[in-house]
């Protein structure tokens, strides 16, 4: 026990000797991943007020009343087109963070604040098409900050302190979508009369980061291997971490440059031939695709049908899911302190195990649950269970995957890859979830646990631990690990082969 709170604390108390850093945390958040996980919670809220503007608006201007089926097609597009911007952003991130991670998150707030000006006027004007112009540029602004948050919070840190720092980017995610749940209340701007502010409220949030951000340095690994400054790369250090000597991370860094001198950064198609990665490569693709798909939309989905179940009412279950994300937030929280002493392998196959567990007792719960009175409150705990092992393991720590499994020359390319798959199943699942849910209602769980009980396996199996290591360390630890693999293989069928050829022999 004194061991674990050691190793706890020594981190914890690295960071607090670092006060830019937490500047560079705080700031990079609020205006980077905080708007992703704002834009996934806050129009639940106000969907109500925004299908009436839909029917008047179609009423006075097109003289034409809408049917349900209308409406719910427009209504799936204003929240769908959301994902279409993140992808566009995610896509053309790549190439504005080779002008430096810290200018490109700097003028993607404009295009949240044009996207706020739309979302306020949005009612006075009498104009949904505005609200669909105005997610589409917050998709933009999502995409390319859940790339350049991440990259410059990243490389803004010391190799001790990563696995921590990263984790960040999930807890703003985590705060985001509370703010969205706690700000869409009636009490606040969950009313007829306020809800175009709670639309525009990420304009407020990237008009803070628009004014403060100008005061933190540079990404120093930006500024030694893109811009080969040593000079600035080292003052940035000593602004970031403290004066101390830190010439073991920048020997790292520049370790990692001559690695990859010489070598252009590679494309998408150039990332996927390269054969030295591909296992880093397949890493990314079943974790991305898993953190959208492990069933966590689901779970928040069908809490209200088992908080309603429970005996509280349709009025209260705003202030019910509040609980939900209070706890997803908390928990990442909890993850940011622990991550440097646990290590991030075990927190993700733990995760993910803790999650498939969680699906299939709730699915039991949920088939008993008009059969014994006591069942929903199972539920209910099932529910928070699910929560907490998703931020503590997967939500909390897949974010930062591409900056640590990646050298500086595919970096940007596997940014790239991971917000393209995160952005695709994040709008199939939008498309096709209420498909499935109504075609299977609670069995849909038993997709989600399969997704969830896989990637764990791969993980547990085929992914080295990071922490506490630098990218080339762990491009080492993934070849030695697959390389034994692959000769295991080559050996066996070679055995095989031996054993058949008397046979054949004989015959």
């Amino acid at each position: 026990m004194a061991d674990t709170r050691v190793a706890v604390s020594q981190p914890l108390k690295l960071l607090l000797e670092s006060p830019v850093l937490i500047a560079v945390i705080l700031i990079s958040g609020i205006g980077g991943t905080f708007q992703y996980g704002f834009q996934i919670s806050v129009m639940t809220s106000p969907s109500l007020f925004i299908k009436d503007l839909v029917n008047v608006t179609c009423a006075r201007r097109y003289s034409l009343f809408l049917e349900q089926w209308q409406l719910s097609l427009i209504w799936s597009f204003i929240v769908s087109i959301f994902c279409i911007g993140g992808l566009i952003g995610s896509l053309s991130a790549g190439q504005l963070t080779l002008y430096g991670r810290k200018q490109c998150l700097l003028f993607n707030n404009f295009v949240a604040i044009t996207g706020a000006v739309l979302m306020l006027l949005s009612k006075t004007a009498m104009s949904f098409e505005m609200i669909m112009v105005g997610r589409f540029l917050y998709g933009i602004n999502a995409g390319v900050s859940l790339v350049t948050h991440i990259m410059y919070l990243v490389d803004c840190a010391p190799k001790r302190l990563r696995g921590m720092v990263g984790v960040s980017v999930a807890t703003f995610i985590s705060m985001g979508k509370f703010s969205g749940q706690l700000l869409g209340i009636r009490e606040l701007l969950g009313t007829e009369e306020r809800w175009p502010w709670l639309l525009g409220f990420s304009g407020f949030t990237a008009l803070l980061q628009l004014l403060t951000l100008p005061l933190l340095p540079e990404s120093p690994r930006f500024l030694l291997l893109e811009r080969g400054d040593r000079h600035g790369c080292e003052k940035a250090i000593r602004r970031l971490w403290g004066n101390k000597d830190w010439s073991v991370e920048v020997e790292d860094m520049l370790e990692e440059g001559e690695a990859v001198r010489g070598v252009p950064s590679h494309t998408v198609m150039g990332l996927i031939r390269y054969p030295t990665v591909r296992w880093q490569l397949l890493t990314i693709l079943v974790t991305f695709t898993t953190v959208q798909l492990c069933g966590i939309n689901a779970v928040y989905m069908y809490s209200h049908d088992v908080f309603r179940a429970a005996g509280i009412h349709s009025y209260q279950l705003p202030y019910a899911a509040l609980g939900t994300g209070l706890c997803e937030l908390f928990t990442s929280i909890a993850c940011f302190m622990v991550i440097e002493s646990t290590g991030k392998k075990v927190l993700l196959f733990r995760g993910y195990f803790g999650m498939a567990a969680s699906l299939g007792l709730l699915t039991i719960t949920l088939y008993l649950q008009h059969k014994i009175t006591w069942m929903p409150y199972c539920s209910m705990v099932l529910i928070f269970i699910f929560i907490l092992f998703f931020s503590s393991g997967p939500g909390g720590i897949t974010a930062s995957f591409p900056a640590e499994l990646f050298t500086q020359s595919f970096k940007s390319a596997g940014y790239t890859i991971a917000c393209i798959v995160n952005w695709t199943c994040l709008f199939l699942m939008g498309m096709l979830f209420p498909l499935i849910v109504e075609h299977l209602d609670y069995l849909c769980f038993l997709i989600f646990l399969c997704f969830c009980l896989f990637t764990g396996l791969y993980v547990h199996f085929n992914v080295p631990e990071t922490r506490n290591r630098t990218v080339l360390e762990i491009t080492a630890e993934f070849q030695k690990m697959h390389s034994k693999t692959e000769r295991l293989g080559k050996r066996k069928s070679n055995e095989l082969r031996s054993n058949e050829i008397p046979t054949q022999t004989k015959l």
